[in-house]
């Protein structure tokens, strides 16, 4: 890190922000180690508003399974909605909306209040009711958004699942969950074609194995022709006409689950990571206060999906818990051309652009290769503050952001984070930290982050080791749904001391004590900053029962995606070879992104008459990751059943 130039912040940062100044951020942590429930209590009184206020801060008396707040009352559409509008807010545009094909949307804090609050009183109509559970399968919209809000108006639990994933996956979610209803739309618009969402809902019904689901209700994005099941399926627009626009708040308890995420773990079945109420709207707000020092004027682009917790957190309700104005984008970042972000944030005067290292590299490619969308063709100058989000960002990637899209004086926070964390965990402060190209540096205020052995123990900076969090704190995961013993064995091993267990490896540089992240420590891939188990892809891969054997999936480092998915397969049949061994990968490859989903493909796909295996069995995976990459086999393979079985793997297809 030594070696890596650093950005102090500017004076101006520094008199301007939120947190002003070194001194400032390290009277917050100072505040929060010596009263670490007063800390939190004074924010959640400050950024929150509450119908009953709580008199206990936290209850730790099940750990780890906290509670923070537990006795206050308050709802979550209403600080997000009808608070601004009481503060004068009403005309202010809360997002704005850009379609696939260009077409843009303008929705004010009132307009956004209606639509919710119509949604809510059909849904209501329907018998949801406070607890139940909502799937949404939804494109990236404001209907997206307001089926969010929405539920969380009348207390309903709601569960997104990104709309790539494929019917098998929604199933999965569905009957986990115990869903009542899914809202989805016909089609959504992405790239210039239209993708089938109805339809994939269809499929994972069929056959009636969703047994709690009761509605499906279509938002009519396209028009493209869809099949209907006549008393299950309602159009939006027809449910929500003759509905008021007034619908008074359901007021939960802080405890109460606002929404299951299902995330990858490294067993085959995904998880559903609960989080709360009041707990987790306090670090959506604070974070996007602090670290992205969000003002009044602000015009804030989060490019995540609804789909994935960043667009949870930074879409859905940090930044309209604020009162900001945020820009919602239904499509990608290459099309028509690889300039359509620098044109939106040129058009729309984006002052805050948050995105992923993946994007950013695969940009950095195209604007290399074509001259046409560089981002120096574009007036970006509304800029002032860059976000990094999903994964590290090497610091060739963080540079060229720096220097092309931020002009050389835009901070970027490049954040660490978890689906279970609710929201950001360590992070820079744009008028506080000096940046180090790829170092996600110090921990949020109230943050206690801290690096262990495998025993819990402090290692000493320099020296790597298993990320952990001290504390609670209140935006963390509550526990897995249905599932409280994967959710304790997952998160708080015994052998850790009580704290909370990352899974990715770290390093805290012996001179500044910032934090860089080093990658998984489980079997847990991420792909441009998603999160796929290994299991699951090993599953899906041997479900394909007339071909495949035996599957063993790694990962490799990838210049765009971060890390790639790597196949390691045994078929029922003779090792193929040349165009057969492309032909059947294909096959593979296509089958995964029905059972999962596109992103989940593999990018190689290996065959071997057999797996390398200890003579007890034992896959060696350290071997297929040392294949993968393309580096010579140098480790031990005295206990290999099968040596020879390496020179087989060595062509991917």
């Amino acid at each position: 890190m030594s070696e890596l130039k650093k950005y102090p912040p500017s004076a101006a940062w520094m008199a301007n922000a939120h947190v002003k100044g070194p001194a400032a951020y390290q009277a917050l942590v100072a505040e929060a180690e010596a009263d670490h429930e007063a800390y939190w209590g004074r924010l959640a009184r400050e950024l929150l508003s509450w119908k009953k206020p709580f008199t206990k801060v936290l209850n730790d008396s099940e750990a780890p399974f906290f509670k923070w707040f537990e006795d206050g009352l308050l709802n979550v559409s209403y600080n997000c909605l009808d608070r601004n509008i009481e503060a004068g807010l009403g005309d202010k545009t809360a997002i704005i909306f850009e379609a696939d094909d260009g077409s843009v949307n303008k929705v004010s804090y009132s307009q956004l209040l209606a639509k919710v609050a119509q949604l809510a009183n059909a849904l209501k109509k329907r018998g949801v009711k406070k607890g139940d559970r909502v799937v949404i399968y939804m494109p990236m919209s404001v209907e997206g958004v307001a089926a969010m809000q929405a539920c969380a108006r009348i207390g309903a639990t709601h569960s997104v699942v990104f709309g790539g994933f494929s019917a098998q996956s929604l199933r999965d979610r569905v009957q986990d969950a115990g869903a009542v209803m899914v809202i989805t739309a016909d089609e959504q618009q992405r790239g210039g074609k239209s993708l089938p969402l109805k339809a994939i809902v269809d499929e994972a019904l069929e056959g009636g194995n969703c047994p709690t689901l009761k509605d499906v209700i279509v938002y009519k994005r396209t028009g493209g022709n869809i099949a209907w099941v006549a008393g299950r399926d309602l159009w939006l627009h027809e449910l929500t006409a003759s509905e008021s626009n007034v619908c008074e708040p359901e007021w939960v308890e802080a405890e109460h689950p606002l929404f299951l995420l299902y995330t990858s773990g490294s067993t085959g079945k995904p998880k559903g990571v609960q989080h709360s109420t009041g707990g987790y709207l306090l670090h959506a707000a604070l974070t996007t206060k602090w670290t992205f020092d969000l003002k009044p004027d602000d015009v804030f682009w989060c490019t995540a999906d609804i789909g994935w917790v960043t667009g949870h957190t930074y879409i859905s309700y940090g930044p309209l818990a604020l009162g900001g104005t945020e820009v919602v984008f239904e499509g990608i970042p290459t099309f028509p051309d690889a300039g359509r972000f620098w044109q939106m944030i040129q058009k729309h005067k984006v002052s805050i652009f948050y995105t992923a290292p993946t994007a950013i590299r695969s940009l950095i490619k195209a604007a290399e290769s074509n001259e046409v969308v560089h981002p120096k063709n574009y007036d970006l100058t509304s800029l002032r503050l860059l976000g990094s989000v999903g994964e590290p960002i090497n610091p060739a990637a963080w540079e060229w952001y720096y220097q092309h899209i931020g002009g050389g004086n835009c901070p970027i926070v490049d954040t660490f984070w978890q689906t279970e964390t609710g929201g950001h965990m360590i992070t820079p402060l744009p008028g506080v930290t000096t940046l180090v190209p790829g170092s996600c540096t110090l921990p949020f205020p109230g943050i206690t982050a801290a690096i262990v052995d495998e025993t819990g123990n402090d290692v000493p900076n320099g020296q790597g080791g298993i990320l952990v969090v001290k504390k609670p704190w209140p935006s963390m995961i509550r526990t897995i749904y249905g599932d409280p013993e994967r959710f304790k064995k997952s998160y708080y091993p015994s052998e850790l001391k009580g704290y909370y267990l990352a899974g990715d490896g770290a390093i805290r540089d012996a001179e500044t004590g910032y934090f860089t992240i080093t990658g998984r420590i489980d079997d847990v891939l991420n792909v441009s900053g998603h999160r796929m188990g290994t299991m699951e892809i090993e599953s899906a891969l041997v479900s394909c029962t007339d071909l495949v054997a035996e599957a063993a999936v790694v990962g490799r480092p990838d210049d765009t995606t971060g890390e790639a998915i790597c196949a390691f397969v045994v078929l029922k049949r003779p090792r193929p070879s040349g165009d057969e061994a492309k032909a059947i990968a294909k096959q593979l490859r296509d089958w995964v992104a029905k059972e999962i989903g596109p992103i989940a493909k593999p990018k190689d796909i290996r065959f071997g008459d057999n797996l390398p295996k200890t003579r007890s069995g034992k896959i060696m995976r350290r071997l297929l990751r040392s294949v993968a990459k393309g580096e010579a086999v140098t480790q031990d393979t005295s206990t290999l059943e099968n040596p020879a079985i390496l020179e087989q793997l060595g062509q991917a297809y």
